[in-house]
């Protein structure tokens, strides 16, 4: 036999206590129901309940147990005047509904974090559920956009492509210096007039040619999709031409043209090229805009033409906006300040080498941290970087990658 712990024991001798003492109250009261009561009222036991402090403003109430015969012949005995005798035990409700009395009717906060998350999750589910039984239709529909849009999907990849390893190898090869690769940069060229060449002959039905001139190719009427295919490829071209004489700069002999001026001339070409990416898409929405309508007359021939208009005056804005940005690019491209002073003898034999090129100092400058590299070096890392190399001191204020022979990804459209 399994023996209960000491508090058990005394806990349940307790409740027997309890119980003998509620079943002599009950005799008593019976018993002093059947003799009757002197001025002949009722009888009944109140048993009050003790309130504990932290209970204090909780609501009571009373339950009311009958400890009269059940039996109906005792009941006629006693006589209609008396009533059963009740213990009258005075209850109260939980601590936690008279702290939700106390609040006022306000609402926990957790409880209400926890309802929207739910409610967000429900709602992730719909959406999840009405995927998975829009899947087929989705997979239908877009099986049948690509292939009647194959031949422009294929040619944005490979435009794509061909740009990403172009750029790539263009930057690679300014990277090197004297060590680039000639050949390289001859194939680059090839590779690129060579890609150009051939998409304007595959569909030179439609003279995508003339929009590099500023003029409308021969699609019309224009639609949306095909303003998108003439001014995505137009881009691509651009920057395709913008590469190729970065490639011609960087075949230029350096004892002619020295790598710190390459990496102004990259620069150069590079802002030329993002301005005219953004004109030459002009005329091409100008067209779409205005055919709006064009074959009829009325409200809908003028607000096409407003629609133009509109278009017009935030391309200038837009074009006045870049005013800032051109007036530095003019200043740093003419003035071409040095990020140093020329190092004399002492300070380079105390640094020995370049800690760039680990090589022996050519053009040595010494830094306003006093750390001494070579010119084109520096300049070099200064590309990308604003801090020197070596104690991470901030020299430069600006930051032209573009001096690195890289050419921007972004496709200007509009």
């Amino acid at each position: 036999m399994k023996l209960r712990p000491g508090y058990e024991r005394a806990r349940s001798s307790e409740a027997s206590h309890l119980e003998e003492e509620t079943f002599n109250m009950q005799a008593a009261s019976v018993h002093s129901h059947h003799t009757g009561n002197p001025d002949g009222s009722s009888t009944g036991l109140t048993l009050p309940t003790t309130r504990s402090p932290a209970e204090g403003s909780c609501n009571t109430g009373e339950v009311a147990i009958n400890l009269g015969p059940a039996n109906s012949e005792s009941a006629g005995r006693t006589g209609s005047r008396h009533n059963r005798p009740t213990i009258r035990l005075h209850s109260r409700h939980s601590h936690t509904n008279a702290n939700s009395n106390e609040a006022g009717g306000q609402e926990d906060p957790n409880n209400t974090a926890s309802r929207e998350n739910g409610n967000s999750i429900s709602e992730v589910l719909h959406v999840y559920q009405w995927l998975d039984k829009s899947f087929p239709y989705i997979l239908i529909f877009s099986a049948k956009l690509i292939v009647q849009h194959l031949a422009g999907i294929s040619v944005g990849i490979g435009l794509l492509t061909t740009f990403l390893y172009a750029n790539k190898c263009i930057v690679n090869q300014v990277f090197l210096r004297d060590k680039y690769s000639k050949m390289q940069c001859i194939w680059l060229l090839f590779f690129l007039s060579g890609s150009s060449v051939l998409l304007y002959y595959t569909f030179y039905s439609q003279t995508l040619y003339y929009s590099l001139i500023f003029m409308n190719p021969t699609i019309g009427p224009l639609q949306f999709w095909d303003v998108l295919w003439i001014v995505g490829i137009t881009d691509f071209v651009v920057k395709f031409f913008f590469m190729g004489l970065k490639c011609l700069v960087l075949l230029v002999p350096s004892f002619i043209l020295s790598h710190k001026c390459k990496g102004y001339w990259y620069m150069c070409i590079e802002e030329v090229a993002q301005y005219y990416c953004m004109l030459v898409s002009t005329p091409v929405w100008f067209r779409y805009l205005i055919d709006y309508g064009a074959e009829t007359s009325g409200a809908e021939w003028h607000f096409g033409v407003l629609l133009a208009l509109l278009y017009l005056i935030i391309k200038l804005f837009v074009i006045f906006g870049q005013w800032k940005t051109t007036a530095e690019f003019l200043k740093i491209f003419f003035s071409r300040h040095s990020y140093g002073v020329a190092a004399t003898k002492k300070q380079c034999s105390e640094a020995d080498v370049c800690a760039i090129c680990h090589a022996e100092f050519r053009k040595p400058i010494v830094l306003i941290c006093q750390h001494v590299f070579c010119d084109e070096c520096i300049s070099l890392w200064f590309n990308r970087e604003k801090s020197c190399p070596l104690c991470r001191t901030v020299i430069s204020s600006h930051n032209h990658k573009w001096k690195d022979g890289a050419t921007s990804l972004q496709i200007r459209l509009f």
